[in-house]
């Protein structure tokens, strides 16, 4: 589990998440996401790297969604994985996070 900072200016972050977010990793995450909270305006956060998520990566997704706007930070994700779109899609969440989701070529049909 890794949340990687992949460019920081006055005000802005862009992380990226890999492997997986699941109940092993989130507390771990949402104390990392929480500190990016406090001292962004603006959060952009790439999910291709996540290889798994379930209700509990899920869960944090939205609980940092909900503090962002609670803090008046603009948040929002890009380049959604396989795993976070199927997740998205079997609960009805896509357009839940306002954000577009591009559909890769290169995922399998499952």
């Amino acid at each position: 589990m890794a949340i990687d900072v992949i460019k920081k200016q006055k005000g802005a972050i862009q992380l990226a998440i890999r492997d997986e977010m699941t109940i092993y990793t989130v507390l771990e995450q949402k104390q990392q996401l929480t500190e990016y909270l406090k001292s962004a305006r603006q959060i952009q956060v790439d999910l291709a790297g996540v290889t798994e998520i379930d209700s509990a990566g899920l869960q944090l997704l939205m609980f940092i969604k909900q503090e962002s706007t609670r803090q008046s930070t603009q948040f929002t994700l890009v380049r959604h994985s396989e795993a976070v779109v199927e997740v998205l899609e079997l609960l009805d969440l896509v357009t839940h996070f306002g954000d577009p989701i591009v559909i890769s070529a290169d995922w399998t049909s499952s």
